[in-house]
Order: structure tokens, then C-alpha cells, then sequence
């Protein structure tokens, strides 16, 4: 089963509501927190984390001759 909780606006309550769904679901959640800005659901579940790994996102460059 997939649970997405989405909003447009900030501050309403997503990541709260997100955490504590994962929480009361209980063992084989996987909680993904998308937020472009502040993704901070590890703050509410304080998960053990057993590897990082750097991502990297191209940066397009323009080349004005062609313009």
C-alpha cells in the first residue's frame, strides 16, 4: 500500500502527520520526505542511519553563441 500526504501550503501539518502515520503503522515502513526545502521527518523519528551517499544534479550551462 502507498500513503502519500501532499500540500501546497507550508506549515499544515504534512511532515507530522507523515511521522506519526509511520509510527502508529508500525515495522516495514518506508517514510520518504520529499520536501524541496526542509525535509526533516528524521527529526521526529531520530532513525539510525547506517550509510550516506553524495548526489550530485547537473548544472545546465548556456552557451551564448548559439543564442
Amino acid at each position: 500500500m502507498i500513503i502519500s500526504i501532499a500540500s501546497g501550503k507550508g506549515g499544515t501539518g504534512k511532515t507530522t502527520v507523515a511521522t506519526n502515520l509511520a509510527v502508529s503503522i508500525g515495522s516495514g515502513v518506508q517514510l520518504l520526505d520529499c520536501d524541496v526545502e526542509a525535509p526533516n521527518a528524521h527529526l521526529f523519528l531520530k532513525p539510525k542511519i547506517e550509510s550516506t551517499e553524495t548526489v550530485f544534479t547537473a548544472v545546465p550551462e548556456i552557451d551564448k553563441d548559439k543564442s
